[in-house]
């Protein structure tokens, strides 16, 4: 049985291009046989990905199912993490009960052992939230203090204070964990409250399908609003992908207009500062302005530690002190990297029955912890660094349109091919699409020009720069 037919969303789709890599990733760095290989873990199936758990469909039955969730669940969760630089649990799913699924969403409970009543464990179901983000679970210190502690303000009395919150951070340093420890909270302690959180893309996905199918009928424009300002919480992580999309803008900001002039509380997470998206309109700069805004920096030394310490009581595992000291020696970029570290080790020792070592640590942590390996700056770097960061495809900076939104990225990227690594005008302009050395020059002295002229520029490009080599 092949898994469910019906509209997938960009996550599972996600999931899907990746899976043969995930798969590989595990074979090799378990050092799994082929047999094992091609008998256990080749036939499963991504089935469906939501609230932050993988289901895999195993076709060979219940005694099958059981041996990969004891043997491979574990390094299936670590080769995840690692390739989709996010947490996700695993599921996993006979053809039959996933025949009893279609057409609805699987029955996840992720919270058993808990004394929470049914209803308060479906509402935390419904709205989006992964069970091991709490405030219970979130270490505290001084890179992350502020937000903390207005994120506990904003749990205990949602809609009164800091609204909007406004949180900002680079990848991997707990900008989801702190949103959903809000959520959890407000669900668990006030059952009258609706909360839901959502991620910038499904966001712009639900706005872009209203659009598509209420071209003559109000009606799914209707549904979608009343799906987001019927609640008393909304919380919206990484919206940076949302500045630009007009349509989308708008629906946001009206969205968060309604809610807050009514003191419903709306929580907001970006990779950088609102100040920095400089095409933002005055009336959102004028909106958070009215709120608060809190940002997370990278951790510590002694905070690196303390988020071992507490993923290793989470997982229940006990880890050698110079262990955990050399992984919060050496791995300094994020809290995500600090776990999924973490996560390999614990996972190599359960599957090889062996102890973790300094030794075996360093040996399978290379891609981790080898900081004085600088990375190969090349154009496709580039490219791919300015596309995320202004949300434009690859092919429209390459291609033929002028419109100002890509022409500035286009010539950002003539301007760092230059900068970094000294490539030849008449190459960068080979490589943007077959333009003449000319025109590379005018957006090199452009880019130039802007930098000179505004300190907000500047700064972007610094940030842009880091992106592209954090050891420079």
């Amino acid at each position: 049985m092949e898994p469910r037919n019906n509209r997938v969303d960009s996550e599972k789709e996600r999931f899907d291009e990746k899976w043969n890599d995930i798969l590989l990733r595990v074979k090799e760095d378990f050092e799994l046989t082929d047999i094992s290989f091609r008998t256990w873990l080749l036939p499963l199936k991504v089935y469906d990905v939501s609230d932050h758990v993988v289901t895999l469909l195993v076709t060979k039955g219940q005694m099958a199912l059981n041996l990969i969730e004891k043997k491979y669940k574990d390094a299936l969760v670590v080769a995840i993490a690692e390739t989709m630089m996010e947490e996700y649990d695993v599921a996993f799913i006979l053809p039959e009960q996933a025949k009893k699924n279609e057409g609805r969403r699987p029955a996840h409970d992720f919270y058993d052992g808990t004394d929470l009543d049914p209803a308060t464990k479906q509402r935390l179901l419904e709205a989006g939230l992964n069970p091991k983000y709490t405030f219970d679970t979130f270490v505290v210190s001084d890179n992350n203090n502020l937000a903390n502690a207005a994120a506990l303000a904003i749990a205990e009395n949602p809609g009164k204070t800091y609204n909007p919150f406004f949180l900002y951070g680079g990848s991997g340093l707990g900008k989801t964990h702190l949103m959903h420890s809000i959520a959890h909270y407000i669900i668990v302690n006030d059952p009258t409250k609706k909360v839901i959180y959502v991620t910038s893309e499904n966001f712009t996905n639900d706005v872009i399908e209203a659009l598509r199918t209420g071209n003559d009928n109000a009606g799914p424009i209707v549904a979608l609003r009343k799906r987001y300002r019927d609640v008393d919480v909304l919380l919206i992580d990484d919206i940076q992908f949302i500045i630009g999309k007009e349509a989308t803008q708008n629906e946001f900001f009206n969205t968060m207009n309604a809610l807050t002039v009514v003191n419903k509380q709306v929580i907001i997470s970006s990779d950088r500062p609102w100040k920095e998206f400089t095409s933002l309109p005055e009336r959102l700069v004028s909106r958070f302005s009215n709120g608060l805004t809190a940002d997370i920096q990278k951790p510590n030394y002694e905070t690196r530690v303390a988020i071992l310490r507490k993923k290793e009581e989470i997982e229940n595992y006990a880890i050698p002190d110079d262990v955990i000291k050399f992984i919060a020696t050496n791995i300094k970029s994020n809290v995500r990297e600090l776990e999924g570290a973490l996560n390999k080790l614990i996972a190599y020792s359960r599957l090889e029955k062996r102890d973790i070592t300094v030794d075996s640590a360093n040996e399978l942590l290379k891609e981790y912890i080898d900081p004085d390996q600088k990375r190969t700056v090349t154009m496709d770097l580039i490219l791919d660094v300015v596309s995320e960061h202004y949300n434009i495809p690859k092919d429209d900076i390459i291609g033929k349109k002028r419109n100002s939104e890509i022409v500035m990225p286009r010539q950002i990227v003539m301007y760092l091919s230059r900068d970094m690594i000294d490539v030849p005008f008449q190459s960068i302009g080979v490589f943007l699409g077959g333009r003449d050395h000319s025109t590379v020059m005018h957006g090199i002295q452009k880019v130039e020009d802007a930098m000179s002229q505004s300190d907000d520029f500047r700064r972007t490009i610094d940030i842009i720069k880091k992106k592209i080599n954090p050891l420079n």
